[in-house]
């Protein structure tokens, strides 16, 4: 009879899926930016940001009569404190729910594949919608990405479902 010789370095994990340790690397990175995003919005929450883009403007020496930057000062000519009280409150929930997938991702938990699929795929329609209503290739490129996430997470759920032997192990 053989005996196992035990790994000097500890029991080793299987290995998780390359097409799930990306996808939660990108909820990662995606939660972090969003995180600044909203820690920025914050701290313009007592500004007057119209005022302070104007200053921007003349300190780089952009050009005031810039159909974009028009743009931009007749966009943010409207923002006040409430509404960067809202951008920033929903950023932050949005981050904690991307990191969360991201962190049940690579930790390999069951539930973080479906809430990924059901965060992910609810978020579809509404970019086909922008899509619609005004085409670039930036916004197909996000709803392609977005579509291959949901369809590679729905065939590992599928192949776990269908009792298949995987290498990594995806517990609840």
């Amino acid at each position: 009879m053989q005996t196992k010789k035990a790994d000097p370095q500890g029991p080793r994990r299987p290995s998780i899926d390359p097409g799930l340790e990306a996808i939660a690397l990108f909820k990662l990175v995606k939660g972090a930016l969003l995180l600044i995003v909203g820690t920025g919005a914050a701290k313009l929450v007592h500004v007057d940001v119209y005022a302070m883009a104007l200053q921007w403007v003349e300190v780089l020496h952009v050009d005031a009569d810039n159909r974009y930057i028009h743009w931009l000062l007749g966009k943010l000519m409207f923002v006040d404190e409430r509404t960067l009280r809202h951008l920033s409150g929903g950023t932050f929930i949005y981050a904690a729910v991307v990191i969360t997938e991201g962190i049940g991702l690579l930790r390999q938990k069951l539930w973080a594949e479906y809430l990924t699929v059901i965060a992910t795929a609810a978020l579809i329609p509404l970019e086909v919608y922008e899509l619609v209503k005004r085409f670039t290739t930036l916004r197909v490129g996000v709803i392609a990405i977005n579509l291959a996430v949901v369809g590679y997470l729905i065939y590992l759920l599928r192949r776990t479902s269908g009792h298949e032997t995987t290498n990594a192990p995806r517990s609840e």
